[in-house]
């Protein structure tokens, strides 16, 4: 029990090992071998949650020494193997192994070169989850830059036609922000001690020590006491930019964006339903866990500029959503207004605002999931993904069109889903935060409804013209016959869909778990960050 959150990490990378010692003739073994790791997994956090106390900090944990260094009259280096659970990151890695799972299943035909791709799964499984596991930054440094190879890969080797522009275009705009988060952990490193250190001085990773202002040296460039400045802003001012710019990359962010529609379009299904469930989801995570904590003064004196970029998000995403005739583009630029939320919520600085973030967080990649394999079950069977191309499915495909109306209306935040919940939450808490802590004004709030109506009009525009009107589009014979949802098809589509109506009808479990985590956060940042802010 003590060493689960290794063992979760350890089973998937076991099973990208042995993956690699088996010969590729051996095709269906390589499925049967990742579907097994992910059992395995989900077995494990049925375990881990059924042992969770609610409220009780961070549990699970396990600590041991990974890299230390004497480094003579300088002091020791020390990096610790540091994994442990909290209400924000216990249903994150939940939601990683329930989409991990899907994934395998939507894997399961038509996969060329299983060998490799299953690795690069399996891989890819083990970086996710221990990122939302580690504690110690250089671990979560070490985590989040091994999703960034087997993604790259699993895009450029197994994508469309433009897989190589857009598996480049990931990998660039990734690795731009990989150095900025890079840049902040060497200042950090240089500027934290370990007060748990016998004696002398001690340079630590551990981003629990990161977050106590008692744990800096003295006059280093970080150092919350003693504010060093470099042109228009403090160097924690700085700091604090890079890492949110870094993070707001992987969310992502306008005008970070640019990726995102690229390398979905691209992706075949199973790669499109990981990368918009968990790996967007990293982006806010490491906001929720390393930005905000580590300097509250600073997120509080940009919670202005964080409310509009994330206004911004929702209603750009929206319009050019409503806009894209590419059923998938559409859902990539849904993800982005909807990640948005979540950057709204947790510029809000309030409970029911962080909250409702990590709520939808959750919910997002519950629903994200299903929508691209909606898209990946009509492209599978037609090749074509251009929505004025299809019409009158709904008497066709009637299984498909209910799965499709559950989808739709839970992104569109309808009530009796998981994506309802989420947004109430969050607009509660922007619509408080003025009153409350005087963070980011109401009139942002009003704005961002907007993305709510936009994203009625869009996934009401779809069905309306892919699933009513004349079935016979423009004499195109290949739409004709068109086969409802199979048995593989169902078997990923119906748990998101029941999951996402539980989440919607009875949230208070997944509340109870996330609840004790926002008001600790938002006490911290909201203490903290106006001891340490001269402006605050």
């Amino acid at each position: 029990m003590q060493n689960i959150l290794s063992f979760l990490i350890l089973i998937p990378l076991l099973g990208s090992l042995a993956a690699l010692l088996i010969r590729p003739t051996q095709t269906s073994l390589f499925r049967w071998l990742a579907l097994i790791a992910v059992t395995l997994q989900l077995i494990l956090f049925i375990v881990l949650v059924s042992n969770y106390e609610a409220g009780g900090g961070f549990q699970f944990v396990e600590q041991r020494s990974w890299i230390s260094l004497d480094l003579g009259s300088w002091g020791t280096l020390k990096a610790d193997y540091f994994l442990g659970v909290d209400g924000m990151s216990l249903p994150l890695i939940g939601l990683a192994i329930f989409v991990m799972l899907i994934a395998c299943i939507s894997s399961w035909n038509g996969v060329t070169n299983p060998k490799g791709y299953f690795s690069l799964y399996l891989l890819l499984n083990a970086a996710v989850v221990g990122s939302f596991a580690a504690l110690d930054f250089l671990l979560f440094y070490v985590f989040f830059e091994f999703m960034l190879l087997p993604m790259f890969f699993l895009i450029g080797i197994w994508g469309g036609s433009r897989r190589e522009y857009a598996s480049i275009k990931f990998f660039l705009y990734t690795l731009l922000g990989s150095i900025l988060i890079l840049i902040v952990m060497i200042g950090l490193y240089l500027s934290v001690n370990d007060p748990s250190g016998s004696g002398g001085l001690v340079h630590t990773f551990n981003m629990l020590h990161m977050s106590d202002p008692s744990n800096y040296i003295s006059n280093t460039i970080l150092d919350p006491n003693n504010i060093v400045t470099l042109g228009p802003f403090s160097a924690r001012s700085w700091a604090f930019l890079f890492l949110f710019f870094g993070f707001a990359i992987k969310l992502p962010m306008v005008p970070l964006h640019t990726w995102l529609p690229d390398a979905h379009v691209e992706a075949s299904t199973p790669v499109s339903v990981i990368l918009a469930a968990l790996l967007l989801k990293i982006g806010a995570y490491g906001m929720l866990r390393i930005a905000y904590p580590i300097f509250p003064e600073a997120a509080l004196d940009f919670s202005v500029m964080v409310a509009v970029f994330a206004v911004i998000s929702i209603l750009y995403g929206a319009l050019t959503a409503m806009a894209s005739k590419d059923l998938k583009r559409m859902i990539a630029y849904s993800s982005v207004s909807h990640m948005g939320f979540v950057l709204l919520g947790l510029a809000s600085g309030t409970t029911e605002g962080v909250t409702g973030a990590v709520y939808q967080m959750v919910s997002h990649g519950i629903l994200s999931a299903m929508l691209f394999i909606i898209a990946g079950v009509l492209y599978d069977r037609t090749g074509d993904r251009l929505i004025r191309n299809y019409s009158g499915l709904a008497g066709k495909m009637p299984y498909f069109f209910a799965m499709v109306l559950i989808a739709f209306f839970a992104s569109m935040g309808m009530p009796a889903f998981s994506g309802f919940i989420g947004e109430l939450m969050i607009f509660l808490g922007a619509f408080k935060s003025n009153a409350h802590n005087g963070l980011i004004h109401e009139s942002l709030a009003i704005i961002a409804t907007l993305g709510l109506i936009f994203g009625a009009a869009y996934f009401l525009w779809a069905i309306q013209r892919m699933f009513f009107g004349t079935y016979d589009v423009k004499g195109n014979a290949r739409n004709s016959i068109l086969p409802d949802l199979n048995n593989r098809e169902i078997l990923m589509l119906f748990p998101l869909a029941v999951v996402t109506f539980i989440f919607g009808v009875y949230p208070q479990p997944l509340l109870d778990l996330i609840n004790p985590f926002a008001t600790d956060f938002v006490n911290h940042l909201l203490y903290q960050g106006r001891i340490l802010s001269p402006h605050l």
